[in-house]
């Protein structure tokens, strides 16, 4: 059972019982371009309380320091290694898990905010946003060689300029070598945006999986892969631990499934029907919240 929360008491009481607050971004900070009102007073009330903050995004179209930017932008105070990406997430996988030999490339399906954090981590790639691979011409397998040496992994991410070649090539890569390591960033369906939802990471990669029939190896929320990556950087402990998010299927399964509690916003893709009726999910979240915002009152007391 969900404890729904809508007095400053019950604001007041979540904020003691936790030191360290994990806050994912699309719906639960923002909404496109738009700063969900009241974020900003609660992030600084929370920071003059000496409370650890940090940003879990499976957002994988951005590396962490454009995503510095944007928060710069929005007037929002976070520093780089407070935020943590299914891009950085990923990159850190191939290098520090798969551990592909440095002769080897990796073929992207995503943007540049993928492609800047595997070069961090050393990574070489190819497709993402080539030329070549941004086209609208035919694929053709008569005209198609495979590199030598063979691509190593396929890892597909949120790609707003998603084509058939890139589809087609990255099947390619996948079918004829049975060692190329099949990647998501995360399993997004969707993602909220000003004024609605768009297709998520987890759209694109629906095609490469219907194709092959079988599933990629996903690295972001909800998967334990993202977790570990934060670990590696801060110590917390999760008793003392809150997840925030706007999605039951990422955020609230990410935060449960690693042993920690989960604050559900009802600013994002989550619907009332979602936790309540015949129809709900069967991933409770410990808290609900219509608004991360409405914790400003803490701030800006009447």
């Amino acid at each position: 059972m969900s404890t729904r929360l809508t007095t400053s008491e019950g604001y007041a009481e979540l904020i003691a019982k936790y030191d360290t607050f994990m806050f994912d971004c699309d719906g639960v900070l923002w909404r496109g371009t738009d700063v969900i009102d009241g974020i900003i007073d609660v992030l600084n009330y929370l920071r003059s309380h000496n409370k650890s903050i940090l940003f879990v995004t499976n957002n994988a179209s951005s590396s962490r320091r454009y995503y510095k930017s944007k928060f710069d932008k929005l007037g929002i105070q976070a520093s780089v290694d407070e935020i943590f990406g299914s891009a950085y997430a990923s990159a850190v996988y191939i290098s520090s898990v798969l551990k592909i030999p440095k002769d080897q490339k990796v073929y992207v399906i995503g943007m540049e905010g993928l492609e800047q954090e595997l070069a961090e981590e050393g990574i070489q790639y190819e497709g993402g946003t080539d030329p070549a691979d941004n086209t609208l011409a035919p694929f053709s397998l008569t005209t198609f060689t495979h590199p030598t040496p063979p691509i190593a992994a396929v890892l597909c991410g949120l790609d707003v300029a998603i084509n058939y070649t890139k589809i087609s090539k990255a099947l390619q890569y996948l079918l004829h070598n049975p060692d190329c390591h099949f990647l998501a960033t995360n399993e997004d369906s969707t993602y909220p945006a000003s004024g609605g939802i768009l297709p998520g990471a987890g759209a694109i990669s629906a095609t490469l999986r219907y194709a092959l029939k079988r599933d990629p190896v996903s690295i972001g929320k909800p998967n334990s892969t993202m977790l570990d990556c934060i670990r590696a950087k801060h110590d917390f402990d999760p008793a003392r631990t809150i997840m925030i998010g706007d999605r039951l299927d990422t955020d609230i399964l990410f935060g449960k499934s690693g042993g920690v509690s989960t604050l559900l916003v009802m600013t994002g893709v989550t619907k009332e029907s979602d936790i309540t009726g015949p129809n709900a999910s069967p991933v409770v979240p410990g808290y609900i919240v219509q608004s991360l915002g409405d914790l400003a009152v803490l701030a800006n007391p009447a």
